[in-house]
C-alpha cells in the first residue's frame, strides 16, 4: 500500500501465552517490526481479550501528519490532525443487489466480496493493458516473505535482515536455512539441482 519495499531489517517477539490447550501450532501473540528508510511498521496480532478499537478489531492503522487512517474490510475512517479539517468516513459497500449471487455462495465473506472482486477486475484490466496491478505480485511477495521473515525473527529470538537479490538472511546462515524446507527424495529444490 505504501510501496516501501523490502524492510532493512525485522524484529519479532512472541508466542503462544494464552491459549497454550489449543491445536493451533502459530503465536496468540506477536508484535514485529519492520523497519525501512522512511519509518517502522508496527504488526501487533493477538488473538485473546478485546481489541484496543471495538470499531476496528482486526485493522489497519495508520498515523500519518495529517492524521490517522484506520481501515478494516468493514469500514474505514480518515481522523485529521487539524481540528478545523473534517473526518472522513467509509463503510463497506456489499452490491447485493449488483450481486446476488453472493448472498448464495458457501461460506463467503460478504464484507470482503466488493474488494475481491475489484482486484480481480483490475488484474483483468492490467493483463489488457499490459500494465502492473492495484496488487502486484512483487509487492505481494515482498508482504508475505516480510512475515514469513518475521516468524523466523520470533522463533529464533533474534532480528534479522534480509538480502532479497542474493535470497540470504544477512550474516545468519541458520536463518538463511530456514527459509527453505527440505524436499522428499527424488525431488530436488530448484537452487540445489
Amino acid at each position: 500500500m505504501l510501496g516501501l519495499g523490502w524492510p532493512k531489517r525485522i524484529t519479532s517477539t512472541g508466542g503462544i501465552y494464552v491459549q497454550k490447550d489449543g491445536k493451533s501450532n502459530i503465536s496468540d501473540t506477536q508484535t514485529a517490526t519492520f523497519e525501512h528508510d522512511q519509518f517502522n511498521c508496527v504488526w501487533q496480532h493477538r488473538t485473546w481479550g478485546t481489541p484496543p478499537d471495538p470499531d476496528y478489531p482486526w485493522a489497519l492503522f495508520i498515523y500519518g501528519d495529517k492524521g490517522t487512517l484506520k481501515a478494516s474490510t468493514m469500514r474505514a475512517d480518515f481522523v485529521p490532525l487539524d481540528k478545523n479539517a473534517k473526518s472522513i468516513h467509509f463503510d463497506c459497500f456489499f452490491e447485493r443487489e449488483q450481486y446476488p449471487e453472493d448472498l448464495r455462495e458457501k461460506d463467503i465473506e460478504l464484507n470482503a466480496a466488493p474488494a475481491t472482486r475489484r482486484h480481480m477486475l483490475d488484474f483483468l484490466a492490467a493483463i489488457e493493458k499490459r500494465s502492473r496491478p492495484v496488487a502486484d505480485i512483487e509487492e505481494g511477495h515482498i508482504s508475505t516473505a516480510s512475515c514469513i521473515l518475521a516468524n523466523l525473527a520470533m522463533d529464533l529470538g533474534r532480528p534479522l535482515a534480509y538480502d532479497p537479490k542474493a535470497r540470504v538472511v544477512t550474516g545468519d546462515p541458520e536463518a538463511t536455512q530456514r527459509l527453505r524446507k527440505p524436499y522428499r527424495a527424488p525431488w530436488l529444490h530448484p537452487a540445489a539441482a
